[in-house]
C-alpha cells in the first residue's frame, strides 16, 4: 500500500514534463566578424542551457563570404533546432542572409520581408576577371544548392538568386517551400512551431513551444562596441585620427596624449577594415598624402607639396572606397568634411609658417635694432638703459642723454647698445 501511495504522489509529476526552454538571438545589419562571434556564441550558450531550440531573428543586406561560411557551419552542425526568421515587417535576408536562412532547420518570415539576390560581389574595388568571376559564382551556387537539398528547400531558386539574383517576398517563399512559416510576431511564430516536426540528423526531435520559457542572449560589450566601430564612415574618421595622432607624436614626442589616442584609433580602424572592402591602391594614395603635407611642414615648397597632398588625398579616398557595395560606401558629406578638415588644417600651418618667415625677428641683434626704451641713468656717453623688460648698458653714439629720456636702439655691440634719442 505504501508503494501504491508513492507511485500516486509521483503521477503529477511524471504526467506534466518540465516547461521548455528556446534562446533568443537577434542581429541586424551586415554579416562580419561580430555577427559570426555572436551567433556561434549564442548556439554554445544554448547548448549549456540545455534549450530546446533556437530562434534567430535576422534582419541583413548581406556581408562577407567567410563570416557566412562560419555562421552556416555552425547552424548546420547544431545539435539544437534552429529556427531562422526574417523580422521585423520590412527586413530583408539579402545575399549571406539566404545561405543562412536557408541553413536553419526551421524558417520563417515576418510580412512585408523578403529574401534573395544571394549573387557574389566583387570585394576590395578589384573587379575580377569572367574565368574567376565564374569560378566564385559556381562555388556559390554549389555551396548553397548543397544547403537548400539538405535542409529539403527549393535547390533550383537557391540557385537562381546566386546566378540571377531573384528575391522572394515572403507569401512567395512560402508558396515555394522556402520557408515553413508566415509570421507577423515572434509570439505569433512560437505558437505556431508548437507540434513542429524537426529532422535532426537521423532523428525526429518535436518542437514544445507551449509556455516555453524564453532566454535572450544579446551581444556582449564588447560586440556591441566592435559593432559600432564597424560602421564605413566611423572607419574612415578613425583612420584620419589615427594617422594624424601618430604623426604629431612622431613630430612631439614628449606629447604622449595624441600617440595614445592615434595608436588606438587606428587600432579600431584596421578591425573595421576587414569588414569594409577596399582598394589599397586608394589607401597607398592616402598614405602618400601624409607624407606630402609632413614634408610642407619640414621643407619650404611654397604650397607645391601641399597641393600634391590634396590631389593625392582626394583619388586615394575615391579610389579607396570605389566599386563596393552599397551597404559598404562612405557617405560623401563624410568624405567632403574630412578631406575640407585635413586642407583647412595643412593651409593653416603654410600660413603661419610664411607669417613666420616673413615677420620680424624678435631675439638677437637684429630683433633688438629698431626697439624703444627709456634711459635709466644719465649718458655720457654710457649708462643704463632699460628695453623691454631688461636694463642694458648703452652708449649714445654723440652727445649727451638725460635720465628718464626715450632711447631709440640703432645697432647692438656684445652686450652693449648704441642708442639714440627716440624720435
Amino acid at each position: 500500500m505504501r508503494h501504491f501511495r508513492l507511485l500516486l504522489f509521483l503521477l503529477p509529476v511524471l504526467a506534466y514534463p518540465a516547461t521548455s526552454r528556446y534562446v533568443v538571438l537577434e542581429f541586424e545589419g551586415t554579416i562580419g566578424p561580430v555577427s559570426d562571434r555572436y551567433i556561434a556564441n549564442g548556439i554554445d550558450k544554448a547548448e549549456e542551457l540545455d534549450a530546446d531550440f533556437i530562434l534567430l531573428k535576422l534582419d541583413t543586406p548581406g556581408g562577407l563570404d567567410e563570416s557566412m561560411r562560419a555562421i552556416v557551419k555552425k547552424i548546420m552542425a547544431s545539435p539544437i533546432p534552429v529556427v531562422g526568421y526574417v523580422y521585423p515587417a520590412g527586413g530583408r535576408a539579402a545575399s549571406a542572409g539566404v545561405f543562412i536562412m536557408l541553413s536553419a532547420h526551421v524558417a520563417a518570415m515576418a510580412p512585408g520581408t523578403n529574401m534573395g539576390a544571394a549573387h557574389p560581389v566583387a570585394m576590395g574595388g578589384q573587379q575580377p576577371d569572367s574565368i574567376m568571376m565564374g569560378k566564385i559564382e559556381n562555388d556559390a551556387v554549389a555551396f548553397i544548392r548543397s544547403i537548400a537539398e539538405e535542409r529539403g528547400r527549393d535547390a533550383d531558386w537557391a540557385e537562381r538568386a546566386v546566378r540571377e539574383s531573384i528575391s522572394a517576398a515572403a507569401n512567395q517563399a512560402l508558396e515555394l517551400g522556402l520557408i515553413d512559416y508566415i509570421a507577423s510576431s515572434p509570439e505569433e511564430l512560437i505558437e505556431k512551431l508548437d507540434g513542429h516536426m524537426v529532422k535532426m540528423g537521423e532523428e525526429e526531435v518535436v518542437l514544445q513551444t507551449a509556455d516555453a520559457e524564453e532566454i535572450e542572449i544579446g551581444l556582449r560589450w564588447y560586440e556591441r562596441l566592435l559593432r559600432v566601430l564597424a560602421n564605413p564612415n566611423l572607419i574612415y574618421i578613425l583612420l584620419m585620427i589615427g594617422i594624424y595622432g601618430v604623426i604629431a607624436w612622431v613630430q612631439n614626442p614628449g606629447s604622449i596624449l595624441p600617440g595614445v589616442v592615434g595608436i588606438i584609433a587606428l587600432i579600431f580602424a584596421f578591425y573595421g577594415l576587414q569588414v569594409l572592402p577596399i582598394n589599397y591602391a586608394g589607401l597607398a594614395l592616402i598614405a602618400v598624402a601624409l607624407i606630402l603635407f609632413i614634408l610642407e611642414v619640414k621643407i619650404t615648397s611654397y604650397g607645391m607639396l601641399t597641393i600634391g597632398g590634396i590631389v593625392s588625398l582626394v583619388l586615394g579616398t575615391l579610389l579607396m572606397f570605389q566599386s563596393t557595395p552599397s551597404f559598404y560606401g562612405i557617405s560623401w558629406p563624410v568624405i567632403i568634411t574630412i578631406m575640407g578638415l585635413v586642407v583647412a588644417l595643412f593651409v593653416l600651418i603654410i600660413w603661419l609658417a610664411i607669417r613666420t618667415h616673413v615677420r620680424k625677428p624678435t631675439t638677437g641683434q637684429r630683433g633688438m635694432v629698431g626697439l624703444v626704451g627709456e634711459a635709466r641713468s644719465d649718458l655720457d656717453p654710457e649708462g643704463s638703459v632699460y628695453i623691454r623688460g631688461e636694463y642694458w648698458t648703452g652708449v649714445v653714439a654723440s652727445g649727451k642723454i638725460k635720465k628718464g629720456t626715450k632711447v631709440k636702439v640703432v645697432a647692438m655691440d656684445g652686450m652693449t647698445l648704441k642708442v639714440e634719442k627716440a624720435p
